[in-house]
């Protein structure tokens, strides 16, 4: 038995994966470097800003919506065996402004519009429309790739303070109606213990996820392979790497916003 064989298994899955991580990351710097440089399509991204943020609104909201409500029956079953029931609203505001808000919605944009545009993108390179756009001396990346990443960039924070309000909505409805909080006391807790910072993190983690989302839609429909098999593949890569990148991302910023 070739005992060296493991090894280099390993090696060549390690290099496989640090090539990947390096073509994305070069694609993401490409695009930011396009982004400061004309020109700019400006409807192209209206559109996509149209199908990012307005589209996406509904699927984000009724997710804050059940998480929020979630949330505060989990945390007022767990508070009863310590009696610390009165804890609800400041957790639910926190959990959702810092967390599940971001998190929630930028899984939920990445299911969403990371497919939408890697499928999109792939489908006009199997039908020959991106070297198409060579031909008429239109930069794809221009075109497709910058109004795209940048009107996630911008959305999906706005989403992430939507989704926020929403959920600790959802909180207050589940503790007023459900667990007997009186209405002005739950909301003085939340006014109280949620501060300017727990929003503001959450929105900037949400700039951060959204740029996460188009970036690898566009890179997974920009290299998809031929064929309808190849754009399948591309969609759902797309996904997955959002989603899993999300998470990491998410670990990441949270250690730098609330750890000394």
């Amino acid at each position: 038995m070739n005992l060296t064989l493991p090894l280099a298994v390993t090696g060549r899955a390690t290099l496989a994966a640090l090539a990947a991580v390096g073509r994305v990351a070069l694609f993401a710097l490409q695009t930011v470097t396009h982004l400061l440089r004309p020109p700019f399509y400006w409807k192209e991204f209206l559109s996509s800003l149209m199908q990012v943020g307005y589209f996406s609104l509904p699927v984000v909201g009724m997710t804050a919506f059940f998480t929020g409500g979630a949330l505060a029956l989990q945390i007022y079953s767990g508070g009863a065996r310590f009696n610390a029931e009165s804890v609800v609203p400041s957790i639910v505001a926190i959990g959702m402004a810092r967390e599940l808000g971001p998190v929630l919605g930028g899984l939920m944009v990445a299911a969403r519009v990371a497919s939408s545009i890697a499928a999109e993108i792939g489908t006009m390179k199997v039908t020959e429309q991106i070297d198409a756009l060579v031909t008429l001396s239109t930069n794809p990346m221009k075109y497709l790739t910058v109004p795209r990443v940048l009107a996630a960039t911008l959305a999906v924070p706005v989403l992430v303070g939507v989704g926020d309000a929403i959920g600790i909505f959802g909180g207050y409805v589940v503790g007023v109606n459900r667990l007997g909080f009186n209405s002005a006391a739950y909301l003085k807790n939340t006014a109280d213990f949620l501060q300017t910072w727990d929003v503001g993190s959450g929105m900037i983690k949400g700039a951060v996820f959204g740029f996460i989302v188009a970036v690898m839609g566009c890179y997974y429909g920009m290299n998809s392979d031929r064929g309808a098999q190849g754009v399948g593949r591309a969609t759902k890569s797309a996904v997955v790497a959002a989603s899993v990148m999300i998470l990491a991302s998410n670990y990441l910023l949270t250690e730098l916003f609330f750890t000394s």
